[in-house]
């Protein structure tokens, strides 16, 4: 992948990139769709394909995580992709990920972001951003891509992603995709696929929250408490019987700064459990 990605760098091609971990719907289509119409007709779209263990925890679904790598195939040949780079996990992670630390050869090179990655998913999820920045540091030097595209659905990652690439001067330029929904208003997820008869009714709160929120902020007048529109959309998500709460946050929409007052312009993030699968969504109010 490296030397097809020098070929094309020295021949003045450039090169869009989406990072994927599989199991592709609509939702990452739209993302090759976009790094096509950043590239131009003559340009590249790498498409990688990786269930990366690091960002998973260790009581996480890393295991049971969804794959069909001939779909996948074949939906991004329909959509235009040029090459899928697929990579082994020993290819990625020499020596192992998870090898004693004592192991002399074990991999023991991690990318660290302080700021953003501390509150919401890196809270909940305390070594997934480290996952996350290493793997896709990794990736931009395999496919060395000129654009990247990610999805706002995982709007903290792409939020930290881009505080990456400023501070260690990638060459890349990042851009973030609105996210694709259902006809019913869940956010596209390759997880969607766990939710099952009554899950996926219930999995409607997620958006129903965000328009509840969105619906407050424009009644209100300068600004609402965080904490009282927070307990309002705790008591609605609590309503679904299978439905669990893991975190809803006002933050600002640049900075992911803690928000006391809820106004136009915040970004509201949440992450909810239904059944046992863990859905994230976020919205600009």
């Amino acid at each position: 992948m490296q030397r097809l990605a020098k070929g094309w760098r020295r021949d003045g091609v450039r090169v869009g990139f989406v990072p994927t971990m599989g199991y592709l719907h609509e939702g990452h289509m739209s993302l090759v769709r976009r790094a096509r119409k950043a590239t131009g007709e003559n340009g590249r779209v790498v498409v990688s394909i990786y269930v990366n263990p690091s960002q998973f925890g260790p009581h996480e679904d890393l295991k049971k995580y969804p794959r069909d790598m001939p779909r996948d195939l074949q939906l991004c040949r329909k959509a235009g992709a040029d090459v899928v780079f697929a990579p082994r996990d020993e290819e990625m992670y020499p020596g192992g990920s998870n090898a004693a630390a004592n192991d002399s050869l074990a991999f023991s090179t991690y990318v660290f972001e302080e700021q953003m990655s501390r509150g919401m998913e890196g809270a909940s999820r305390p070594t997934h951003f480290r996952g996350v920045t290493t793997v896709v540091a990794k990736l931009f030097n395999i496919v060395l891509p000129d654009v990247a595209v990610f999805g706002a659905k995982d709007y903290q990652q792409a939020a930290v992603i881009q505080r990456m690439v400023r501070d260690l001067n990638f060459p890349v330029r990042i851009v973030v995709a609105p996210t694709r929904r259902e006809s019913d208003g869940l956010a596209m997820s390759s997880r969607n696929k766990y939710l099952v008869g009554k899950l996926r009714a219930q999995a409607r709160v997620l958006s129903q929250a965000l328009r509840a929120a969105q619906n407050a902020v424009r009644r209100s007048k300068g600004g609402l408490p965080a904490g009282k529109l927070r307990s309002e959309l705790r008591r609605l998500i609590s309503a679904q019987p299978d439905a669990r709460l893991d975190y809803i946050e006002f933050v600002e929409d640049k900075t992911l700064k803690p928000a006391k007052s809820v106004k136009t312009g915040t970004r509201l993030v949440l992450a909810v459990f239904v059944g046992s699968t863990r859905l994230i969504d976020n919205a600009r109010l």
